[in-house]
């Protein structure tokens, strides 16, 4: 069993810490694959497999955006981090720091 998304071991910690961890690293390697395609399609000359590697893109958004959301029903603190910040006008690092502070009552 690969342990590499643990920093403590396996062992010592509880079921949901272990799940909790292995979608971390789900959700960061969804996020490597969505950077892959976007380079390829960047420098790939062939339109049917660019219209191939963009359907392909569609479902790593997808898988990220669903590994995101169990995250952030498991994680209030996050999730009402993430509110302040996500699909909101403005500027982002002001959302991100106000979204913060409330969150946190700093």
């Amino acid at each position: 069993m690969g342990t590499e998304q643990y920093h403590e071991p396996p062992g010592e910690l509880p079921a949901e810490t272990r799940t909790f961890a292995r979608m971390c690293a789900s959700l960061a390697e969804e996020a490597e694959a969505i950077g892959w395609y976007v380079q390829r399609m960047a420098v790939e000359p062939d339109a049917e497999s660019r219209a191939i590697m963009h359907d392909s893109l569609g479902e790593e958004y997808k898988h990220f955006c669903m590994e995101l959301e169990f995250l952030l029903r498991r994680t209030p603190l996050w999730r009402d981090i993430a509110r302040g910040i996500l699909l909101v006008d403005g500027d982002i690092v002001r959302n991100g720091e106000a979204a913060e502070a409330r969150a946190t009552d700093d």
